[in-house]
């Protein structure tokens, strides 16, 4: 029998692991979200209970590894999710038998727990019988080798409306701390403006305590004021946007142009060889903004284990009972959407 059948499923809770990272540092199919950091920075900030599956031979090398959250709440119910708030976090594995074995562990641990759902996001189909969604993709660009390639291939239309804001005195700075107010400034008014619940700054904070070598804040300044912001994170050869925010009333101005060519420039200095611009709907308008940077779809399947009875979960604002809440959001004022937003937020996927 090889060593790679000679494994035991275990598991830890809100905790780092530090030989569970380096598996994860080493894993062509691992993300940054596989990192067991994220079980005690979640832990700590959300009060949510991680646990983190990972396989183990007996000669005590890691061949698997599943993070997974969960989520326990009077109004969304109680679930688990791997990962929530980002788009990656499935299990990976040297082969599909032990991601199937991680998976089925925490089936069963989910089963004793009353759980009534649990979420993988993964970047590949698995085979039946799990229910699956694939309303989703995220959108991935290969980065050429120097500026001047990308450049050129963006067109002349691109290249004028990334030169707009400058020629109104627009001013891009890079950062880390110093920048997080400015930051959660204009993220925090355009999560108000989209009729969605905002985190607390303090999260923001802490993935910059937490990965100060992978993670980065971008400031669009005009006239002095943040009217744009981005905030990176790189792993491997990938850097991705988790999120990116304007000022509404300077959109017109193309500012979010200028912000994302900026960090496309920092990606290719960086020897990055991926952008990662984040999950959009097929031909929605995110998705039609990501495609003119030559960004293509990576389809993401996001997979279900359903307790009994239970039925596929719709908590995403497209669900039409959320509307009106969306509607009444959108207008509240800015101090009291930062104060119950990071509340109801940290139960949302």
């Amino acid at each position: 029998m090889s060593e790679i059948k000679k494994y035991d499923i275990r598991c830890i809770m809100n905790s780092k692991n530090d030989s569970i990272n380096a598996y994860v540092e080493k894993s062509e199919a691992a993300t940054v979200y596989h990192l067991t950091d994220w079980c005690g920075l979640i832990n700590r900030l959300f009060k949510h209970d991680t646990y983190y599956f990972y396989a183990k031979t007996e000669t005590n090398n890691i061949i698997g590894a599943l993070p997974l959250v969960r989520i326990k709440s009077k109004l969304f119910g109680d679930y688990m999710i791997s990962m929530p708030y980002f788009n990656y976090g499935g299990a990976i594995a040297n082969n599909h038998e032990v991601e199937e074995k991680l998976m089925n562990e925490a089936i069963a641990q989910a089963k004793n727990m009353g759980i009534e759902h649990i979420e993988f996001r993964d970047i590949k189909k698995r085979s039946d019988p799990w229910h699956v969604r694939t309303d989703k993709v995220n959108m991935i660009l290969q980065l050429p080798d120097c500026v001047d390639s990308l450049s050129k291939s963006l067109g002349s239309k691109v290249r004028s409306q990334i030169k707009r804001p400058l020629r109104e005195g627009a001013q891009v700075v890079k950062g880390e701390f110093e920048l997080v107010d400015e930051f959660y400034n204009v993220f925090s008014h355009n999560m108000r403006d989209l009729g969605t619940p905002v985190y607390h700054k303090n999260l923001f904070i802490e993935i910059l305590k937490t990965f100060p070598d992978k993670s980065k804040i971008f400031i669009v300044r005009l006239n002095g004021n943040a009217v744009g912001a981005a905030f990176l994170i790189g792993f491997h050869n990938k850097l991705e946007i988790p999120w990116a925010s304007t000022i509404k009333e300077y959109n017109s101005l193309g500012i979010n142009m200028l912000m994302y060519w900026e960090a496309l420039k920092y990606a290719i200095e960086h020897k990055y060889r991926q952008f990662d611009f984040g999950r959009s709907t097929v031909n929605s308008g995110t998705y039609k903004f990501k495609k003119q940077w030559g960004a293509k779809p990576l389809q993401l399947y996001w997979h279900y284990w359903l307790n009994d009875g239970q039925k596929m979960p719709q908590l995403n604002p497209t669900n039409a009972k959320y509307k009106f809440a969306i509607h009444v959001w959108k207008h509240l004022p800015i101090f009291i959407t930062n104060w119950i937003g990071p509340r109801l937020v940290k139960n949302l996927p």
